[in-house]
């Protein structure tokens, strides 16, 4: 029996049928991949997530592409749910393995660690942009569109103050595509939604609650982005103070367990403490909030890609480069040292010890002026 295969079509699958459950004779939805990409990215969670901007840009341009992403098992729980990639990997020897058989395209590299560079060095493609890995094994560039970013890492003054671009205008300059204000790429299934509104009802969060998530910590790479356990207490006692009904969650991760039990136990029946959750389930309990109060961090990217409003503040990173889509408010800090990237703060009192509820407030209720009039249109 001589059946005709598409092997090259975006939607074939191989091991199992496709999407359209039926042969490749005469299908109707035959779409044949004419460029195969390549992108490697890891790091954190949230520098994956605001990098899935660019695959709209390659997508707009070239609309049958067939996108491999390869990143680590960090940020693979968020990226599956990414619906422009089209495969995505997890960096290791199946990985490795596997694309040394593989011919791709265009190869993007926007990661700098070692192992990244060496991965996007032998992986076979026709162009490659971004960074590399030069001879003596040192972080280069491919491409001279890749020079903005690399002296953004070579270069104090202009990365803190003459630098006004965002992290999406970098990377759409380093592989030349046009940059239209790309939002993220992140669809959070259903599921998880459902799961974060049955969780906070059962808290006593309804469905037509005003819902403020009180992101309380940071990563711990740069821990100087935490803002005091003093100022989410008044900041919260200012907001039940003026708008009693609304709700007020603590959020985060590990780290932030100890600081969420003090607030809670502190401010009772203010507040109510989410716990710790999966990823994917602290996903869905952004997703049900209107406003993420947040420092430069994890939560403050999902917030971005689910479209919820936001105030952020920024002491020891850049606020430039983070693109809020016209959905929110920074407070920046105006310490002459601010930003420096320092993991320890050296000084007795800090730009975050300075930054006041009072301060967060007029941006919180700036927003919260904003979700009101949008609620009140509907």
């Amino acid at each position: 029996m001589k059946v005709k295969v598409n092997s090259d079509c975006k939607y074939y699958k191989g091991e199992k049928p496709c999407k359209f459950k039926r042969l490749c004779e005469g299908c109707p939805h035959y779409e044949p991949i004419k460029n195969r990409f390549l992108i490697i990215k890891f790091g954190a969670i949230g520098d994956a997530l605001r990098t899935t901007p660019i695959l709209k840009g390659i997508k707009r341009k070239w609309e049958n592409s067939h996108i491999t992403w390869i990143t680590d098992d960090q940020s693979y729980p968020l990226l599956k749910y990414t619906p422009l990639i089209d495969r995505l990997l997890k960096f290791d020897l199946e990985t490795l393995v596997l694309l040394m058989t593989q011919h791709f395209d265009y190869l993007y590299c926007f990661e700098k660690v070692q192992p990244a560079l060496g991965l996007a060095k032998i992986a076979k493609s026709k162009t490659k942009l971004g960074f590399k890995m030069d001879k003596i094994g040192n972080l280069s560039i491919y491409n001279p569109e890749s020079e903005y970013a690399l002296l953004l890492g070579l270069s104090d003054p202009l990365k803190f103050y003459e630098n006004q671009k965002t992290y999406q205008e970098i990377i759409f300059e380093m592989v030349g595509l046009k940059y239209e204000k790309d939002e993220y790429v992140f669809d959070l299934p259903d599921k998880y939604k459902k799961w974060a509104k049955n969780y906070l009802k059962e808290k006593g969060v309804s469905e037509e609650d005003i819902v403020i998530g009180l992101n309380t910590g940071c990563g711990p790479v740069f821990a100087t982005k935490k803002w005091t356990k003093k100022g989410f207490k008044e900041l919260s006692e200012i907001i039940k103070n003026k708008y009693p009904e609304f709700k007020i969650l603590l959020l985060g991760g590990p780290s932030e367990q100890e600081r969420n039990k003090w607030l809670s136990d502190q401010l009772g029946d203010m507040v109510i403490n989410t716990g710790l959750n999966p990823i994917e389930y602290f996903a869905g309990i952004v997703n049900r909030c209107d406003l993420i109060v947040t420092a430069d961090t994890l939560a403050m990217h999902l917030a971005i890609a689910l479209k919820k409003r936001v105030v952020v503040f920024f002491g020891s990173t850049c606020h430039q480069e983070v693109e809020l889509y016209g959905r929110g408010e920074k407070i920046i800090s105006d310490f002459d040292c601010s930003p420096c990237y320092l993991k320890e703060c050296p000084k007795d009192f800090t730009c975050m010890d300075a930054l006041t509820a009072e301060r967060v407030f007029k941006s919180v209720e700036n927003q919260l002026k904003i979700i009101l009039d949008e609620k009140e249109k509907v």
